[in-house]
């Protein structure tokens, strides 16, 4: 089950429905199942108290992803930056609402065991986002 949280934010996320369904399709194609998948929409200042506080990281991101899987199960936390997101969306020309959802997917693909670390984790990554931001235009 798929839920959604604000913490130090008046961000409101619409389309929960088609989203749970968007990554209901996502797990399933890579051959895993949704467990207790909890999104967190925060501010630039809360998550960098959670970078600081759990990862000992002092810098902003848009994005933290804990990891609770067990097995094919995806289980985790996924922490968004609404802020940063933002903040990306104007950087990179692209609307709001795509980046957030690139964010989105890659903090499910980072549970499915998907890297970033290196510049062919990146790319591996940045394909399987632009591939599933696809799939989930033809769900509208």
């Amino acid at each position: 089950m798929v839920r959604y949280f604000k913490e130090d934010t008046k961000f409101e996320f619409k389309h929960r429905l088609l989203n749970n369904r968007w990554l209901k399709m996502v797990a399933e194609s890579e051959i895993r199942r949704l467990g207790d998948i909890n999104i967190i929409f925060c501010s630039d200042n809360y998550i960098l108290d959670v970078n600081m506080k759990y990862l000992q990281h002092d810098y902003f991101t848009d994005i933290i992803t804990f990891d609770y899987c067990e097995k094919k199960v995806l289980s985790g936390d996924l922490f968004i930056s609404v802020d940063s997101v933002r903040e990306n969306s104007v950087y990179y020309g692209t609307e709001f609402e795509d980046e957030l959802n690139r964010v989105i997917v890659h903090g499910l693909l980072h549970l499915i065991g998907y890297d970033d670390h290196s510049e062919e984790d990146i790319k591996v990554m940045r394909e399987k986002e632009n591939y599933y931001l696809d799939l989930r235009k033809k769900l509208v």
